[in-house]
Order: C-alpha cells, then sequence, then structure tokens
C-alpha cells in the first residue's frame, strides 16, 4: 500500500476505524479467503487485492502501526517513519492533530521531504513469495492423517537463508499432488509487507495391494475353490486392521465384495469410503489323476451351457 495511491487500510477491509481487533481480523479473513491466488488463478486483479488487503492488514493488526496511521496518516504507512520525529520537526501535536491539520491539506508533501528527501516516496509494502516443498508420505499416512516433519532452507528478512524444522498436519485423505499450506511460512514481505505462505506438495507411494479411487479402495482377494464353494470366513488386511469377511457359498471369481467404511477416512465431516474386494479363486496344481477325477465328480455342471448361456445374453 503506498502512500501515492492514498489507500485507507480501514476502507480496504471495509471496516470503520472504530473496529475492534476481532472485527478487523473476521474481515481481514474474508476478503483475503476470496481473493487469494489459489481460488483465482490467473486472475492479476484479484492477486493485486489480495495484496493490498494483507498490507492494510499488516497495518492494522499492529497495535503502535494503526495508532500511528490514526494519528498521522499515510505518512505513517512508510516502513521508516518516526512518529516522534515528526512531532519534534513540527512543534508537537497532540494525538490525532497532526492528521486533522495536514491530512486533508496537502500537508504531507512537505513533511515527507523534510523526513525522507526530496521527492521521497514511500515504498509500497509488497507480501512476500509462496515457497514450495514436496513430502513424501506412505499411503496409509495420507490416508489416516498424520503429522510430519519438513526441512528446509527459508529466506531471511535480512537476506540469506537460514535451515528450519516445519510441522505439517497432514489431513485424513489427502491425495497425491495435493497442496498443504502453511500461511505465513514463505519469503518475507518487503517494506513492511506480510510474508508469503509455505505449499508442501503431497507425494504418495504406492501401496503394495490397495487401488485408491476418491475415497473407496479396492483390492484383489484369493481364495481356494473349497472357500468359494462352501462359503468361508477369510481375514481381509485393510487400513484399519485385520477384519473378517464372509464369503458366500457359490462365489464365483470375480465377485466383488464391500466393506463398509473401510475406505479412506474422511476429515471434514464427510462419510469415510468404502472398500471392494473382488474375489480371485486360486487352482490347486499338481493335482493327481485320482483328486482331478473326485473335482470332475463335485463339479458336475456343464461348462459348455454355462458359456452358452453368457455369451447369448
Amino acid at each position: 500500500m503506498s502512500r501515492g495511491q492514498n489507500q485507507d487500510p480501514y476502507a480496504e477491509l471495509g471496516v470503520p476505524r472504530t473496529a475492534d481487533a476481532s472485527a478487523i481480523k473476521k474481515a481481514y479473513r474474508s476478503l483475503a479467503q476470496k481473493y487469494h491466488p489459489d481460488r483465482n488463478e490467473g486472475d492479476p486483479q484479484s492477486e493485486e487485492r489480495f495484496k493490498q488487503v494483507s498490507a492494510a492488514y499488516s497495518v492494522l493488526s499492529d497495535e503502535q502501526r494503526r495508532k500511528n496511521y490514526d494519528e498521522f496518516g499515510d505518512i505513517a504507512l512508510d516502513p521508516n517513519f518516526d512518529p516522534e520525529k515528526v512531532r519534534r520537526a513540527h512543534g508537537g501535536f497532540p494525538g490525532g492533530q497532526f492528521s486533522q491539520d495536514f491530512g486533508q491539506s496537502g500537508g504531507f508533501g512537505n513533511i515527507f521531504e523534510d523526513l525522507f528527501g526530496a521527492g521521497a516516496r514511500a515504498p509500497r509494502a509488497q507480501r512476500g513469495s509462496d515457497l514450495e516443498t514436496t513430502l513424501d508420505l506412505d499411503f496409509s499416512e495420507a490416508a489416516l492423517g498424520a503429522e510430519k516433519r519438513v526441512d528446509l532452507d527459508r529466506p531471511q528478512p535480512g537476506g540469506g537463508t537460514q535451515r528450519e524444522t516445519l510441522k505439517v498436519r497432514i489431513p485424513a485423505g489427502a491425495d497425491d499432488g495435493a497442496r498443504i499450506r502453511l500461511s505465513g511460512k514463505g519469503a518475507p514481505g518487503g517494506n513492511g509487507g506480510p510474508p508469503g505462505d509455505l505449499y508442501a506438495r503431497v507425494r504418495v507411494r504406492p501401496h503394495p495391494f490397495l487401488k485408491r479411487s476418491g475415497r473407496d479402495l479396492s483390492m484383489d482377494l484369493p481364495v481356494s475353490i473349497l472357500e468359494a464353494i462352501q462359503g468361508q470366513k477369510v481375514d481381509v488386511p485393510t487400513l484399519h486392521g485385520t477384519v473378517t469377511l464372509q464369503i458366500p457359498a457359490g462365489t464365483d471369481g470375480g465377485t466383488r465384495l464391500r466393506l463398509r467404511g473401510k475406505g479412506i477416512s474422511a476429515s471434514n465431516g464427510k462419510q469415510a469410503g468404502d472398500l471392494y474386494v473382488t474375489v480371485k479363486i486360486r487352482v490347486p496344481k499338481n493335482l493327481s489323476e485320482e483328486q482331478i477325477l473326485e473335482l470332475k465328480e463335485m463339479t458336475s455342471d456343464d461348462p459348455e451351457a454355462w458359456r452358452d448361456e453368457a455369451f447369448s445374453r
């Protein structure tokens, strides 16, 4: 927010000068969410509005900076502003009198030149750049949620970088490619502007036997011919621990069975996904002739009839 543009931080946030800290914070959050670059990708006007709102909040959320602005007006937005120096240079105005006498009369220009040199203008507050890092997760960490640590070199206000370790809370159900925002953990702002954000991009390692589709999971379950014929209870490994699944008698290979709520957890109050189990019948190998004859007697149905029925549909 530059002096030349004469932008009032109260007007930027749409709050009265009597607004308390809670009202200012609420207004800022609403506007920052509305104009955040992530919600308005490729819209330079929204990006500029977001920067203006952030700069206004950086003034009004700081008790001393807000007090100086209320007393001196736009000149107090300069990061090098010294209120005592202004009072000494102009005879010492009581609170609010400086703004009343000079804020509407064009007196700022001469005062600003006295303090910062002829032709000087307050540099515009700039929001810091956003940073991005990659966070590798196991499948279960992404599905169930976890807390991880990430090490990175963060730029410092005076230049250079500093190694920092930050905690990142992974919400349940995080998917591969998702970005998790750490507010204010990006590069420092310029001229009193707020810092940027840090985005941790999630990279999920594949699971050895589970596949994901939205919040649902799927897997193949090997069963024996006898288990498929007779029907059996079998143990199934899930993200939530081992559960027992009833295989109905006479189950065909390829049948899909559902385990409700055993898919991806939901951290936002939504219902958890389901786990779909596809039955894969394992055919015994190296049977003796006697065993094959016994198997033929047990499966006396005509397979040709099955095929004719299937292909005639």
